[in-house]
């Protein structure tokens, strides 16, 4: 089962790429059965504790969102997720032939690589049960750079390029993310401007 790998990529995550590659799953199935699963985590919490427990900054007065806007944000925040993820995977497999790799017709390695470098990501959701921006914002950056250090150790097992050369393409590719990430929160600046953004309860 494909969600066996979220632990084995905390525990030993050498022989999990090994395994990863030797799978060679088709970017559907690794979308049902792990990346439309594990990436639910962080907009599930996220609805559960602004429109539920609400959070505070400083000393300032509770506050919390109207269930309505909690959900809308909460499924645009799910939908970006996925999004980001493939674009990535496809950026990997476009970028593999510059840095010594196969390209493939079907992205299915590149998709993987992202997706497991995401697991880090999508696990540190249930932080967001516990509303606190500090901790929240701590556990995030623990959590993405973790995942850079997995793109990094991964990108020489399931490309099939030398240590050398993941150094550089890791670096593209964390490059590429940046942009995936300015680009969804422009795209939610507009949506806010077009009525979709955060409702306070009064």
């Amino acid at each position: 089962m494909l969600l066996q790998h979220a632990f084995g990529l905390f525990t030993h995550p050498a022989d999990e790429w090994v395994s990863i590659r030797k799978e060679h799953e088709t970017p559907v199935r690794l979308y049902v059965a792990y990346v439309l699963i594990l990436a639910a985590i962080g907009p599930i919490c996220a609805y559960i504790s602004t429109a539920h427990f609400g959070w505070t900054v400083g000393s300032e007065r509770l506050i919390k969102l109207t269930e309505i806007s909690a959900l809308q944000l909460s499924v645009l925040t799910y939908l970006a997720m996925l999004v980001g993820v493939f674009a990535l995977g496809y950026a990997i497999n476009w970028m593999a032939r510059t840095y010594g790799a196969n390209e493939e017709h079907v992205p299915s390695n590149g998709v993987a690589l992202a997706a497991y470098s995401c697991t880090p990501l999508f696990l540190a959701g249930f932080a967001l049960l516990y509303p606190v921006p500090w901790f929240n914002a701590a556990v995030f950056l623990a959590a993405a750079c973790y995942g850079a250090w997995l793109m990094y150790d991964g990108l020489p097992i399931v490309m099939g390029i030398e240590k050398e050369q993941a150094v550089l393409y890791g670096g593209a590719l964390l490059t590429v993310a940046l942009v995936i990430l300015v680009a969804t929160r422009v795209g939610s600046v507009i949506l806010w401007n077009y009525g979709i953004g955060p409702v306070f309860v009064g």
